[in-house]
C-alpha cells in the first residue's frame, strides 16, 4: 500500500526555506481530495513521522501541519515536539473561549501557532484575543479582498504576529508582499507542493487501545505489550521505523520488538499509539494483503518454536521477527535491502531476510518448503536443523490455528 505526503516550502524575503507546510494527500495527483480533515491531518502525521520519516521530510526545518477543530479538542499538537510543528489553526476552526483555551495552553508549552487563510470577523470577540496568541497569520494574496489585507497587515504592528502570503505566483505579488510587510511566503511562484512516498503496511488488527491501556497501569506488564506489538504486523514496523529515528538513535541494533519498546520508551510509545489510534480506519485490506500478512505471521510463530525446540530461548525473538519480516518485501512492493535500511534490525536477522545462509534462514527456508508442500525438501531442512519432520509440522499447525484465533479476535 503506497502513502504519500505532499510538503509545500515556505520562503523568507530572501528566498531560504523557513519550512515546510506538510499536506494530505492519497495518490501522486498534486491536489487536494475531498476527505475528512480528521483524517486528512491524523494521516498526514503518521505517514510524515513514521512512514517516510520527518527528517527526510523536513531536512531540519519546522513543518506546518494543518489541525481542525476536533484535533485540537484532543490536544493532538501535545503528541508532537514543539520544535518539529507549527499549529496551523484552519480558517475552518470556530474561535470559542475553549478554543482560546487550547491556544493558550499550546503556546504555554511551546508551540508556535499560525492561523490559515485568516479573515477578521468583527462580530466575533474572540478573534482579537486569537491574534494576541498568534505567532504568524497567512493571508491569501488571491482571494483575500485589498481591504481586509490591510486591516491585518496593520493588526501586525499591534499584536506582533508574523505575516505570510500565501498563493504567491507571480514576482509582482512577491514584490508587492515585501513591501507591505510580510517576513514569509508560499506558491507556485517559488514551488508547486512536491509529493513524498513510500510504502505502508495494511492494518488488520486494532489493538491501540489495548496496548494504551496496559501502558497506562502503574505498573505495565512489558511482556504482555510486547506480545500485542508483535501480533501486528504493520505496528510491528511501524514501531522500527521509529525507533530508527535519530530522536532516539543508538548504535546498537535491534533483535527485539521488547527492545524496540525500550529504546522508545512507554510514554512516547503510548503518544504515538494514540495518533494511529485516532486514524481510525483499516485501508489496504484485501485478500492478497490479508494472505501475506497471515503467512507472516504463521512463518514468525513457526521460527519461534523451533528456536525453543532448539534451546535458543535468548534467540527467539530474533527468530521471530526473521519470520515476521520474510513476506515485507511482497506487502510494501520493496526491495528487501531497502526495507532493511529502515529498521535497525540485528545483523544475522538482515543477513536471513537477505538470502543469506544462517540458522534463521535455514528454519525460513523449512517453512517455504512447508508452504510449498515440497515434502523431500522438508525432510531434509528437518535433518540440516536436527527436528522431526512430526514436531515441524505440528509447529505448522499451531501456529496456523494461532493465527486464525487473532484474526477472530
Amino acid at each position: 500500500m503506497e502513502v504519500f505526503v505532499a510538503r509545500q516550502p515556505i520562503f523568507t524575503k530572501a528566498k531560504d526555506i523557513f519550512a515546510y507546510e506538510l499536506l494530505y494527500r492519497n495518490n501522486p495527483d498534486n491536489r487536494f481530495p475531498d476527505i475528512n480533515g480528521d483524517i486528512a491531518t491524523t494521516d498526514v502525521i503518521i505517514n510524515s513521522f513514521i512512514n517516510i520519516g520527518i527528517d527526510e521530510l523536513s531536512n531540519g526545518k519546522i513543518c506546518f501541519i494543518n489541525f481542525t477543530e476536533n484535533l485540537l479538542k484532543l490536544r493532538l499538537p501535545t503528541y508532537l515536539h514543539p520544535n518539529e510543528v507549527v499549529v496551523e489553526i484552519l480558517e475552518t476552526v470556530e474561535i470559542t473561549p475553549e478554543i482560546l483555551d487550547i491556544c493558550k495552553e499550546l503556546k504555554s508549552k511551546g508551540y508556535q501557532i499560525a492561523l490559515d487563510d485568516f479573515v477578521l470577523k468583527k462580530d466575533n470577540p474572540f478573534y482579537f484575543p486569537l491574534l494576541e496568541l498568534a505567532n504568524i497569520v497567512k493571508v491569501d494574496f488571491r482571494d483575500t479582498k485589498p481591504h481586509m489585507r490591510r486591516i491585518i497587515e496593520r493588526l501586525s504592528q499591534k499584536y506582533n504576529y508574523t505575516l505570510l502570503a500565501e498563493k504567491i505566483e507571480t514576482l509582482e505579488e512577491f514584490e508587492s508582499a515585501v513591501k507591505c510587510g510580510y517576513e514569509y511566503f508560499q506558491g507556485y511562484f517559488f514551488s508547486k507542493p512536491v509529493i513524498l512516498s513510500t510504502r505502508d503496511v495494511p492494518e488488520y488488527f486494532q489493538n491501540y487501545f489495548v496496548i494504551i491501556n496496559h501502558l497506562s497501569q502503574s505498573e505495565p506488564d512489558l511482556d504482555l505489550i510486547t506480545r500485542l506489538i508483535e501480533q501486528d504486523l504493520s505496528l510491528s514496523y511501524k514501531l522500527l521505523k521509529l525507533s530508527n529515528s535519530p530522536a532516539y538513535g543508538s548504535i546498537h541494533k535491534i533483535n527485539s520488538i521488547r527492545q524496540a519498546i525500550v529504546r522508545l520508551g512507554l510514554k512516547e510509545l503510548k503518544k504515538w499509539l494514540y495518533i494511529l489510534s485516532l486514524r481510525g480506519t483499516i485501508t489496504g485490506k484485501n485478500e492478497w494483503s490479508r494472505e501475506l500478512f497471515n503467512n507472516s505471521l504463521i512463518r514468525a510463530k513457526v521460527c519461534e518454536f523451533i528456536s525453543l525446540h532448539k534451546s535458543k530461548r535468548k534467540e527467539s525473538s530474533s527468530y521471530f521477527l526473521t519470520g515476521l519480516f520474510s513476506l515485507m518485501d511482497a506487502l510494501l512492493g520493496m526491495e528487501m535491502d531497502e526495507i532493511l535500511n529502515l529498521m535497525p534490525l540485528q545483523e544475522d536477522i538482515c543477513e536471513a531476510l537477505l538470502g543469506i545462509s544462517n540458522q534463521m534462514k535455514d528454519t525460513l527456508d523449512l517453512i517455504i518448503s512447508i508452504e510449498r508442500g515440497a515434502w523431500e525438501e522438508v525432510s531434509l531442512w528437518c535433518k540440516k536443523l536436527q527436528i522431526q519432520d512430526h514436531i515441524t509440522l505440528n509447529y505448522y499447525h499451531e501456529a496456523f490455528k494461532w493465527v486464525n484465533n487473532l484474526m477472530i479476535d
